[in-house]
């Protein structure tokens, strides 16, 4: 079994158990998306576990490929996780630094501070010279929020990461195909709303593929990269606003999407 096959087996396993005994209060793993449906998020935590599994099982792979990912999806899912449960109305990197100006520590302030602390150790570990491993580190940082920007319906973030994996691969790095086989294997939930990622799963899944974005690009598409996120990470609000829209609509198993991952 490939590395994609392996995250997606472990991501569906991980999710049945996940929603038959969820760990904590029950509750917290339910979220009121933007149709009002109430949705559970266990998906998320199913897809960081799969994507993390797939990465760290592939003898094929470089063990420090394998650890960058595992430290992406992982510092990912603890930050994501932090902001569904704390998270609150402010949007943007604007009205959290401001907030934390005035000494308010905001969830999106820890969501900034500490997946990009891990972005930055996991560009440290796949490239080798200093500005290398800072782009590198800005990419995966970027590619987890780019990630979480687009997750505001059903399908989007997960068809994002599916898309966005393939040149990945088609470059010579295989890593990609872990957040790959985890984000597949919930895409069919998450559009039919029986599931949903959330910022735990956006964030783990989107820096798992930044460490893969990040091992199939040299000095230039480190810099094209890192800075294509910095726009997309400033105007925010606008890809998020695109991604609203009907053209990313695909039905999938015959449901077209309805509702919102938020």
């Amino acid at each position: 079994m490939g590395v994609a096959g392996v995250a997606a087996a472990a991501t569906r396993l991980a999710h049945g158990q996940l929603r038959r005994r969820p760990p904590g209060s029950p509750g917290s793993w339910r979220r009121v998306n933007y149709a009002g449906r109430t949705v559970r998020a266990e998906a998320g935590a199913a897809a960081a576990g799969g994507a993390a599994l797939g990465a760290a099982v592939a003898a094929a792979l470089p063990v420090r490929e394998r650890c960058a990912v595992a430290l992406a999806a992982a510092a990912g899912a603890v930050c994501g996780r932090y902001d569904d449960l704390r998270g609150d109305h402010r949007r943007g990197f604007r009205a959290h630094l401001g907030a934390l100006r005035n000494g308010q520590l905001t969830s999106g302030s820890v969501k900034l501070f500490g997946v990009g602390a891990a972005g930055l150790a996991a560009g440290a570990l796949v490239k080798e010279r200093p500005l290398d491993k800072v782009l590198a580190g800005v990419v995966v940082a970027g590619t987890a929020h780019l990630v979480n920007l687009v997750d505001v319906r059903p399908g989007r973030a997960v068809l994002a990461v599916l898309a966005l994996g393939v040149p990945g691969l088609l470059r010579g790095a295989p890593v990609a195909a872990a957040p790959m086989g985890a984000a597949a294997a919930v895409l069919a939930d998450d559009v039919a709303e029986r599931a949903m990622l959330g910022d735990m799963g956006a964030h783990a899944l989107g820096g798992a593929l930044g460490v893969a974005v990040a091992v199939a690009n040299g000095r230039l598409g480190l810099v094209v990269h890192a800075a294509g996120l910095v726009a997309a990470a400033v105007g925010g609000e606008a890809v998020s606003r695109i991604a609203r829209s009907p053209m990313w609509v695909i039905p999938v198993g015959g449901l077209a999407p309805r509702g919102s991952g938020k």
